[in-house]
């Protein structure tokens, strides 16, 4: 009798066993398709809004043909601008579609949805660099040099991936070339008109240039964009020393652009602060304080002050400045500026903020820009993500002034 009532013990505790196993298989196939169905719409949702910048390819019309530029250089020879090979117009941007939302929740959802991709390190991100470093895209050039003729040819021939400088999420380029340390003789391509993948195909001869004299030369290629109503904004540089490079044969390279000198490293930084209401569909910008901004000033210092621009697409809408601090490098603002954003113009919406130098005799000038809008730059996006997930809430950030 005991060995029976043993045994249904034993028979008992198996079935449990197996009804408990089976229990926890059923659980872990369940959670494995849910989170297959989960990553499928995210995928689904990321595809459907992501944004379709300008990536035109193919190069702008050349505006005429016989064009040369030319340059006297110390060996008595001269620089000059060869026929740019005449492409094709760049194709129109795909219209981008937006639906609408039911709720600001939805909304706050796609647009971190969105901004995830854009960041550094998401899957969609083919960039190599670092999170904190700005892409600015890279350039492709030849360069060779004919003993016979004693002439050293630069081919500009095109860029990939150029950031955007301009309201309407392009860029104006053209590319500055020099044979440094000669900085005052220098030549430009021509401008690509909105595009952020310009092919330029312009050839550059300098010619009766003795071989000694030119390997002792830095061949210094500078990317800006063209502005017509203000300075133009540098993009990216490269510099490559011509005695590193076998200038018996025309050689091609892709360099990646790097921070210009005088760029967004020596210009400063900001500390603002964003808050967004849902309710009163307001963003509120305070502007705390600045450090380190640059001198433009002859006494070494700065009158700065700070002008806000709120934008909708390409369009102005309203705009409001800071005080004028005196004689200051490191002011403290503390002022605030609410700006009326409807939740549905969020994604069309960017808040540009310049850092000015006021002056009475002239024009007053520009230290620094920042672009804030969940397209914009790593730092720039992180902010307006942080900004949308904490509503109610004041986010600071320090950001780098750009030029």
């Amino acid at each position: 009798m005991y060995i029976n009532t043993e045994s249904q013990r034993q028979g008992t505790l198996s079935l449990s066993v197996v009804l408990v196993s089976f229990g926890v298989t059923v659980c872990a196939a369940s959670m494995l398709m849910l989170c297959g169905i989960c990553t499928w719409c995210q995928r689904k949702l990321g595809k459907h809004y992501k944004p379709s910048l300008e990536t035109a390819g193919a190069p702008d019309s050349s505006r005429g043909r016989g064009e040369k530029k030319a340059i006297k250089l110390p060996g008595g020879g001269k620089a000059l601008n060869s026929t740019a090979v005449q492409g094709q117009l760049p194709h129109d941007e795909a219209d981008r579609r937006t639906e609408p939302h039911s709720s600001v929740s939805d909304l706050a959802n796609s647009l971190t949805s969105e901004m995830l991709m854009l960041s550094p390190g998401s899957e969609d991100d083919d960039g190599h660099e670092g999170p904190g470093r700005e892409k600015l895209g890279r350039i492709q050039f030849s360069v060779g040099y004919n003993f016979q003729d004693s002439t050293l040819t630069v081919k500009i021939l095109k860029g990939q991936e150029l950031p955007a400088k301009d309201f309407s999420g392009t860029s104006d380029p053209f590319v500055k070339i020099y044979l440094l340390p000669d900085k005052k003789n220098k030549l430009e391509t021509k401008v690509k008109r909105k595009n952020l993948n310009p092919h330029w195909n312009e050839t550059f001869l300098f010619e009766g240039f003795p071989y000694e004299k030119v390997v002792q030369r830095t061949l210094y290629l500078q990317v800006l964009d063209y502005d017509r109503f203000s300075r133009n904004d540098p993009i990216g540089e490269v510099s490559i020393p011509l005695n590193k490079v076998d200038l018996a044969h025309m050689q091609t390279f892709w360099k990646e652009l790097k921070p210009c000198i005088d760029g967004s490293g020596s210009r400063g930084e900001l500390l603002l602060s964003l808050c967004y209401n849902p309710t009163a569909n307001t963003i509120t910008v305070n502007i705390i304080k600045a450090r380190n901004l640059k001198a433009m000033d002859i006494g070494g210092t700065s009158d700065p002050y700070v002008k806000l621009w709120l934008m909708h697409k390409d369009k102005r809408v309203e705009k409001k400045k800071t005080v004028v601090m005196k004689c200051c490098l490191n002011p403290v603002f503390n002022e605030s500026f609410p700006f009326e954003i409807p939740t549905e113009r969020l994604r069309e919406t960017t808040i540009i903020i310049t850092v000015m130098d006021k002056d009475r005799l002239s024009r007053n000038d520009v230290i620094g820009k920042i672009y804030l809008s969940w397209k914009s730059g790593p730092a720039e996006v992180k902010h307006w993500k942080d900004m949308i997930g904490r509503p109610r809430q004041a986010v600071a950030q320090w950001h780098q002034l750009k030029a």
